[in-house]
């Protein structure tokens, strides 16, 4: 008996012998095997366990149907659909434990909307031969999918692409037995924040929010981490958010890849998710370490914080801009929404001195926060830094209001 069975999911009419490689590799090493067809011309040489007509049904629609779409792309497209629903209902039953999709450019299109309708949790490996290229948008990879380079293997086996094939194939089958999944035996409090030199609020945070009963993940902002924290939001994971640090709005604001997608401070408000609200880190925006940076951004105040990210300072009509996007996103909350402004800095190196310090531009945004910051946000302005204690004392006590009268539930989701 197989402890694992693992989703092999590829196009069986051109890549059979590529996934049926994969598939021997897991049940070698005794785990079992679920095959699912995407392909849409063609047929597999042999039957699957989820036919391509299977994969057609479930996104409402006959393989003929598929064919006649117009082109390839709305076709996949299609297929891409169903198999997302087709393997979050073999997850829901329990039926399979991991999932490994090869595929070129289009193999991989369908493979990131069948990681993102898997959890948290779930191994999710691609072997696709643009694994991690800029062709991939960022928002489209899920939070914790893993991807290797289908090396050598455009067309047919070799001993490159076995490689490759190979390693999914363990790896897929590896994590599926070592993975220990989010056990939500307690209420999470999901918080966004910097590494402690920028900012180090969730370190007087979470221990206090622990002796209250509640486990704590703090995501890093920096794109993936907004991501992966937006993503639990919007399958309402969390009990209350502390969305304390926002440079993934201003990137996105300001087009800069380092973002944490299109969606960012909309999901834990979509869900009736309580949200606590700062700034932080609002006054820059960030650039991977090998861009230039652009000309309109080279007069500002610049930190480069390591080799891959590097932070220019936003000017005034900017930072106003970043507060108004901020009380929009937050006005659509059907839950509370409780904005904290530290007026003395919102993060470590706007102090006096410090490389980011810009005063007339941050009283410009503070001037627009105060604006904007109304019913029915519940808006509260501080005479302190974000990093002082006196920004988390308040944190906790807006937090320990809502815990008093209900509007954060003990009950674990």
């Amino acid at each position: 008996m197989a402890d694992k069975t693992i989703l092999v999911v590829g196009t069986y009419d051109t890549k059979n012998d590529e996934l049926d490689y994969m598939a021997q590799r897991i049940k070698a090493m005794g785990g079992g095997v679920l095959s699912m067809d995407i392909s849409v011309l063609g047929d597999p040489q042999a039957p699957t366990s989820v036919s391509k007509h299977e994969v057609a049904a479930a996104a409402k629609h006959s393989i003929q149907e598929v064919i006649d779409s117009g082109d390839e792309n709305t076709a996949m497209q299609i297929m891409a659909k169903g198999a997302s629903e087709l393997a979050s209902g073999l997850n829901t039953q329990g039926r399979i434990h991991g999932v490994v999709i090869l595929g070129g450019t289009m193999g991989t299109d369908v493979a990131l909307d069948i990681c993102q309708a898997l959890p948290l949790g779930f191994p999710k490996y691609v072997v696709s031969t643009v694994s991690y290229s800029p062709l991939i948008e960022p928002q489209r990879l899920s939070a914790d999918i893993q991807m290797i380079l289908w090396a050598g293997g455009l067309y047919g086996l070799n001993s490159v692409c076995k490689s490759s094939l190979s390693q999914a194939a363990g790896a897929v089958l590896g994590a599926a037995r070592a993975v220990e999944p989010p056990k939500q035996d307690r209420p999470m409090v999901g918080m966004t924040s910097l590494g402690s030199s920028c900012l180090s609020y969730m370190k007087d945070l979470k221990p206090e929010l622990e002796s209250r009963g509640f486990e704590v993940a703090i995501f890093h902002a920096t794109g993936m981490g907004g991501m992966a924290f937006e993503s639990i939001a919007r399958e309402g994971g969390f009990a209350c958010v502390m969305d304390l640090a926002l440079p993934e709005l201003g990137n996105l604001l300001a087009g800069s890849v380092v973002n944490g997608g299109s969606d960012r401070m909309m999901n834990a408000g979509a869900a009736g998710i309580p949200q606590i609200v700062a700034p932080g880190c609002l006054d820059l925006i960030d650039f991977a370490g090998w861009q230039s940076i652009p000309e309109r951004y080279q007069d500002r105040p610049f930190h480069a914080h390591n080799r891959l990210i590097k932070s220019s300072g936003l000017n005034a009509e900017e930072r106003r801009e970043t507060a108004r996007e901020m009380a929009r996103r937050l006005k659509s909350s059907s839950t509370p929404a409780h904005v904290i402004l530290t007026n003395q800095g919102i993060e470590e190196w706007d102090r006096a001195g410090g490389v980011a310090h810009d005063p007339d531009a941050f009283a410009a945004f503070c001037d627009e926060m105060r604006q904007q910051m109304t019913d029915p946000i519940v808006f509260t302005e501080l005479d302190c830094h974000i990093n002082d204690r006196a920004f988390v004392d308040q944190v906790l006590s807006v937090f320990d209001g809502w815990l008093e009268d209900g509007t954060i539930s003990t009950k674990a989701r």
